[in-house]
Formats: C-alpha cells, sequence, structure tokens
C-alpha cells in the first residue's frame, strides 16, 4: 500500500488519545506504531489530543499520557488539542444542516430503544427527525443524514477490503445536546485540514471508519488517508485487554521496574515482526524494519511473562554504572525498605553486578539488597519455617558462631570455609566425605539475610562484615 503522495517523508500519522483514562497498553502500542512508521519514512509524527468528551476529560489525564509518551522515549513533531478546535467542527455541522445533509433530532435514547423493540428491528436509530422541524433546544442533537443506498468501504492495508453498506449505517450524532461536536466530526475534519494520509488504530475502531468517510466526502475530500487497523490485543484468556480485568495501564508496568526501551521492544513485537524473526533488537533497527505490510491479522497476546524476559535481557544488557542509575528510585526512593540514612551508594555499586543478573523488572531490587541496608535481618516467615524447621538448623548455627569467632581474615572464602566446617559438624556430609554446602548454606542465609534466596551468600557476608554476621546468627540461634 502507498502514501497518497509521490514523496515518502510527506508521511503525516497521528495518535489521538482520549484523555479520559491512563495510557492504555494497546494504545501505547498505536502510539508506537504510528511513531515507528513516520519515523521510518522521514514523516511526520502528530499527538492530536482527542478531549472532545468535555465530561471525562481533565487536563490531569492529558499530562499523564504526554508524560508516559515521554518516558517511552516516544517524540512527536506536532501537537494539537480538539477542544481549541470546536469553532471549526460546530461551523462545518451549520453547513451540513444548511446543504440538508443533517439534521437536529430531539429522540431520547429511550425512545430510541422503545421503538427498536415495538419494531422488532435491530437495535440503533431509525431516521425519526429526518423529516420533522426539530428546533435548537435542551436535549437537541445533531445526526448526520447518511445515504439510503451504496456502498462505503476503503482497502485497508492489514484487514484487505472492507466495505459497509450505507443501508445498515444509522444516521450518527455529530454534535451532541450540550453543543459539543463529536469525535467523528472532528476527526474527519482534522485529518483533512492537517494533511494525515496514513491512519494505524486498533480494529476496534473499524465500525467508525465509514462514518469518517462519509462526512470527509460530503466535507468535499477526494482523496482519503491509508487506513490500517491493527489487530486486537488480548490477555492469556484470549479475551479482549480490559481497564476492568486486566493490568493495562503503561505508567504501573514502568513504575515496577520495565525499562522504556524494554516495553517499546515488546509492544513492537505485538502484531508486527521482523523480516529476519529477531524480536529483542534495539529500536533503532526496528525503525529501520519496520513497515506497515508486515503486520498480522492475527490477535496479539499480551504475555506479562515475555514482557519480563524482554525486560530482564535489556537490564543485563546495561552498563553496571547505567543499572545502578536506573535503579535508583528502588534503593533512594521515598518507599525503601530500610532507613533512607542507612543506604550505602558505594555499598550497593559493589553488589551491582550480582543483582543486575538476577532481576528482571527493577522493583526486585531491594529485596536482594534489604539486609545490608536494614537494621536488623529482614524477616521472611515463610523462608524461616522452611529452613529453620529442619533438624540440622541449630547445629549448622551453634557452628557457624564458633567460626565466625576463630576466622582470621574476614573474606568470602573464609566464610565458605565456615560453612563448609558446620556442614560436616551438623553431619551434612556426602557418601564420598564431602560437605552438603548447600544444605548448610540455607539457616546461615535465612539468618543472616532473611530469605532463602538471593544473592551468592559467601560475597554478601564479606560485605555484610564478620560483627554484624556473628550478630545475626546469635539472634537467629537464640530464637530457635
Amino acid at each position: 500500500m502507498t502514501t497518497p503522495t509521490s514523496d515518502p517523508s510527506a508521511t503525516r500519522v497521528r495518535f489521538s488519545p482520549a484523555p479520559t483514562g491512563y495510557l492504555h497498553v494497546g494504545s501505547a502500542r498505536s502510539a508506537l506504531f504510528n511513531w515507528l512508521y513516520a519515523r521510518h519514512t522521514g514523516g511526520t509524527f502528530i499527538v492530536r489530543v482527542e478531549d472532545t468528551d468535555t465530561d471525562r476529560s481533565t487536563p490531569e489525564l492529558t499530562e499523564a499520557i504526554f508524560d508516559a509518551l515521554r518516558t517511552l522515549g516516544l517524540d512527536w513533531d506536532e501537537t494539537y488539542h480538539q477542544s481549541d478546535r470546536f469553532d471549526v467542527y460546530r461551523q462545518a455541522a451549520e453547513r451540513f444542516l444548511a446543504e440538508g445533509r443533517a439534521y437536529r433530532c430531539d429522540c431520547t435514547q429511550e425512545a430510541v430503544k422503545a421503538r427498536a423493540e415495538a419494531r422488532g428491528g435491530p437495535p440503533g436509530y431509525d431516521g425519526h427527525c429526518r423529516d420533522r422541524d426539530v428546533q435548537p433546544g435542551e436535549g437537541v442533537v445533531i445526526r448526520f443524514r447518511t445515504p439510503d443506498e451504496g456502498v462505503v468501504g476503503w482497502d485497508d492495508v492489514i484487514r484487505d477490503r472492507v466495505e459497509f453498506e450505507n443501508a445498515h449505517l444509522e444516521d450518527f450524532v455529530i454534535v451532541r445536546s450540550n453543543g459539543v461536536p463529536m469525535f467523528l466530526l472532528a476527526n474527519a475534519i482534522d485529518d483533512i485540514e492537517m494533511g494525515i494520509t496514513h491512519v494505524v488504530r486498533g480494529e476496534d475502531l473499524v465500525n467508525t471508519t465509514p462514518k469518517v468517510l462519509l462526512l470527509r466526502e460530503a466535507l468535499g475530500a477526494t482523496v482519503h488517508p491509508v487506513y490500517a487497523h491493527l489487530p486486537l490485543i488480548v490477555n492469556e484468556q484470549r479475551k479482549k485487554l480490559s481497564k476492568r480485568r486486566d493490568d493495562v495501564n503503561v505508567a504501573d508496568y514502568l513504575s515496577r521496574g520495565i525499562l522504556p526501551e524494554a516495553m517499546l521492544n515488546y509492544l513492537a513485537t505485538l502484531g508486527w515482526g521482523a523480516p529476519d524473526g529477531v524480536e529483542i533488537r534495539p529500536l533503532t533497527e526496528v525503525v529501520e524494519l519496520f513497515d506497515l505490510a508486515d503486520i498480522g491479522k492475527s490477535p496479539a497476546m499480551f504475555d506479562v511473562k515475555k514482557l519480563s524476559h524482554f525486560n530482564g535481557e535489556y537490564i543485563r544488557a546495561l552498563p553496571v554504572e547505567e543499572f545502578v542509575r536506573r535503579a535508583e528510585p528502588w534503593t533512594s526512593g521515598a518507599d525503601v525498605p530500610w532507613p533512607p540514612e542507612r543506604f550505602d551508594p558505594a555499598a550497593f555499586a559493589s553488589l551491582a553486578p550480582l543483582v543486575q543478573e538476577r532481576v528482571v523488572t527493577l522493583d526486585e531490587v531491594p529485596a536482594l539488597v534489604d539486609w545490608l541496608f536494614c537494621p536488623d535481618t529482614p524477616e521472611d516467615e515463610a523462608s524461616w519455617s522452611k529452613e529453620m524447621g529442619k533438624a540440622h538448623a541449630a547445629a549448622v548455627l551453634d557452628s557457624a558462631l564458633v567460626g565466625v569467632d576463630g576466622a582470621g581474615e574476614w573474606d568470602a572464602d573464609a566464610v565458605r570455609a565456615i560453612v563448609e566446617q558446620a556442614a560436616r559438624d551438623a553431619g551434612l556430609v556426602g557418601a564420598e566425605g564431602n560437605p552438603q554446602l548447600a544444605k548448610a548454606q540455607a539457616p546461615v542465609r535465612v539468618a543472616t539475610l532473611g530469605r532463602s534466596k538471593g544473592l551468592p551468600l559467601f560475597e554478601s557476608l564479606e560485605l555484610l562484615g564478620r560483627d554484624e554476621t556473628r550478630r545475626r546468627l546469635a539472634a537467629a540461634r537464640g530464637r530457635l
């Protein structure tokens, strides 16, 4: 599918969020695909805020959407707010009234529903006010008069040929009873005046496209944008993602430590794939390879585990210094599990390579290092019950306490030797006489670090120090 112009750099696409909620992952995917196509063709990416629903749109939600786009790194070239253009839309509606392409209607929703039930036909408006002389007033809307015959259709990049019979399209509202224009009218006008060449959006908006095309033709447009309706995003049950049921707020994922670049890379795979089949790759490569024609028709599943896998790969690819910087909100923020003054940046930096290897989201960082900055051993009852309930736990701790007191140098090798001896003293020896190190490590780890899993024990206790290690071992032994 080609652009309506001969110059690819003249590509103009738009992302049109409605600020009635936060940035949905589906909306983020639409924004990304528009951005990718604009950057791939050297065209223009427009953010046009669809704030015609004045009862639900708020400045706070608008700014939240812009913040999410900024955090993701989706820069835009032009910005518009439809609420600034209401006069333009109203003038078009008045023109339609004067030309007989629209009419006023005072039917309530209850009346429309009652007539549909009475006639036993399909639900929806029946053209009741087409030939009535309804005057402006409270509760009066303006409806577009759809043609009684013919077909409206388009060649969709993704869905191929799509057609709707005009007889099956109701006379739809273009101006609400409060005088606020509907988004259908606003989009038709804006797409014409802003020179939009491609409309890339979710397939849930397919049924609005014939209405917009009719409005465009009524406005005198003879060339229409190229349409590409993206496949639905579904959850693991293959149901459409729902705000009520699923975790769909992009900001929530970012706040849990999903890296923006990982989120973008993953979203790019929801419906699109590079010809070489490689999924995890730099965004610059995605821009170079992206083509609307490569988008599939099948629904794309939003798999949180796969997103986390992408994120883990991106985390491990960071330079250590950059990982430390990215982790700062989770190590120095207001919600850290330790007194803020106890945090030691140098100590964390020394652990950072070990932490970086083990986390898939940045919000997992505190649980791996809290033992170092909390004044006492972090409490994890599940780990305590699992390891300290074993018969050898007390003997291991007794031997470890003796070993700590008798050790010369305090380093990872010394700690290993202490735990090996504790295994022997507790009778944890294999068939060939080798100490069963893993079994002995477990109670020592829970006593000092708080959890049965985490960073390497010997290096951790070296950093924790001899005195604090002994104090925590003794406290755990006393609790036993």
